[in-house]
């Protein structure tokens, strides 16, 4: 009898298992990271002739990103040293293109940056549903990514409670995290921007443009 009943609960379960394996994440980071609404589609890619608004919104449906600093530890000394990252730019839909980050004295990225603050970020919509969707490899240049390059800092008591905010609301988990750890709001001083969404190489916005970008 147990050989029936198990076999029964397998044909029961299997279409389940096989559902939760291959649906993709929804939007940026799936169910409680402050996405937009369940179901709701990711908003439209703008059109790839305006640089500087498509860096705006892959920087803004990115939940995180590749942080390369120059690294200060004896092993790897004066050597590129890249790190995942969480970060956030603003809550859904009313993101300010700033890349800020949650930030421990712990992190072997932070100890590179107290030597040299200068550093790279790289954002893909590979992350996204977007190019699953469109059947683009993560490393095609259709699936577009950016690279930001400028200077990590500290942020100051004015943009404190934004820059926290919207860290928080896209990435809830963070509260929580043990207050032994020092924690502490950075972002990116953005100097250069490289945008790779179509062939023929990368795409060169200026922070000016880049930050004059508005949204409906």
């Amino acid at each position: 009898m147990a050989g029936p009943v198990r076999a029964l609960l397998a044909a029961l379960l299997a279409p389940v298992l096989v559902a939760l394996l291959v649906a993709p994440a929804r939007g940026r980071g799936g169910a409680g990271h402050g996405d937009w609404e369940p179901g709701a589609p990711l908003p439209p890619l703008p059109p790839r002739e305006d640089a500087a608004r498509v860096a705006r919104f892959v920087t803004h449906v990115c939940d995180w990103g590749a942080l390369a600093t120059i690294s200060a530890q004896a092993a790897v000394l004066g050597q590129p040293f890249a790190d995942v990252l969480s970060l956030s730019d603003g809550p859904p839909g009313a993101g300010s293109g700033v890349p800020y980050f949650y930030l421990s004295p712990l992190q072997q990225s932070v100890g590179n940056l107290q030597a040299n603050p200068g550093a790279t970020l790289t954002m893909s919509l590979a992350q996204t549903d977007f190019c699953r969707k469109h059947g683009f490899d993560p490393q095609s240049p259709l699936c577009a990514h950016i690279i930001l390059a400028g200077t990590v800092t500290k942020v100051n008591e004015t943009e404190g409670d934004f820059a926290k905010q919207s860290l928080f609301i896209r990435h809830p988990e963070m509260k929580s995290w043990p207050s032994s750890h020092n924690w502490f709001v950075a972002k990116l001083n953005i100097t250069n921007i490289w945008l790779l969404d179509y062939f023929g190489g990368p795409k060169i916005v200026t922070p000016e443009e880049y930050y004059n970008v508005t949204f409906q």
